[in-house]
């Protein structure tokens, strides 16, 4: 019988694996600024879930949007440094209690940054401390609610009038899409969760 810590290990390995191969793509050298979020995951009655937050309506840029914590790098900071500075200041997680377990592929956000999603486990029960001025409200949700074909909605849209493909998961009466939607399918994919759509 495998024990409590024994489990808690095994996922923690099984997905540090995962997220190592193949490694993560990185984009080539550019202007654009660079930001980095943290992917919090923890498990919870035998399932793995995520924490996302949905931003405050007074930003000035994506307002009321659903999205990982995160921010830009500030000199000499390190993807992770930035996404756990950013994490603490938004939703008061402290970076001691953030186990490392990998990085997943940067992506280009429409707003000009250059995004590297680092992925970490939590303690859970967790515990969060809202800063109004950024964060409107913190929930988590199940990864295997991202694996439904049936809630994923693809289009083609123009931002900024470059063509695109948004990919949107409508999970209860959350709508989450853009960078956040991309950076979960491509968590999915590497976990090898990612929806079949023949089924």
């Amino acid at each position: 019988m495998e024990s409590l810590d024994d489990a808690r290990h095994s996922w923690i390995i099984a997905l540090r694996e995962r997220l190592a191969s193949p490694p993560p793509r990185r984009l080539p050298p550019s202007d654009l600024r660079q930001a980095s979020v943290l992917v919090p995951l923890y498990v919870d009655a035998g399932e793995l879930w995520t924490l996302l937050t949905v931003r405050a309506d007074t930003l000035p840029s994506h307002r009321s949007q659903i999205a990982f914590p995160g921010g830009g790098k500030e000199l000499k900071e390190d993807a992770w440094a930035a996404a756990l500075r950013e994490t603490q200041e938004e939703i008061g997680v402290d970076p001691k209690r953030v186990l490392r377990l990998g990085e997943l592929d940067e992506l280009e956000s429409p707003a000009g940054f250059r995004v590297v999603p680092c992925v970490g486990a939590i303690p859970f029960p967790y515990q969060v401390k809202l800063n109004a001025a950024e964060i409107a409200e913190v929930f988590s949700l199940p990864l295997s609610s991202f694996s439904n074909p049936k809630l994923v909605e693809e289009q083609d849209v123009l931002i900024n009038g470059v063509p695109r493909n948004l990919r949107i998961y409508h999970i209860g009466n959350r709508r989450i899409w853009g960078l956040t939607a991309r950076i979960l399918q491509n968590l999915m994919i590497c976990l090898g969760l990612e929806p079949d759509e023949e089924n």
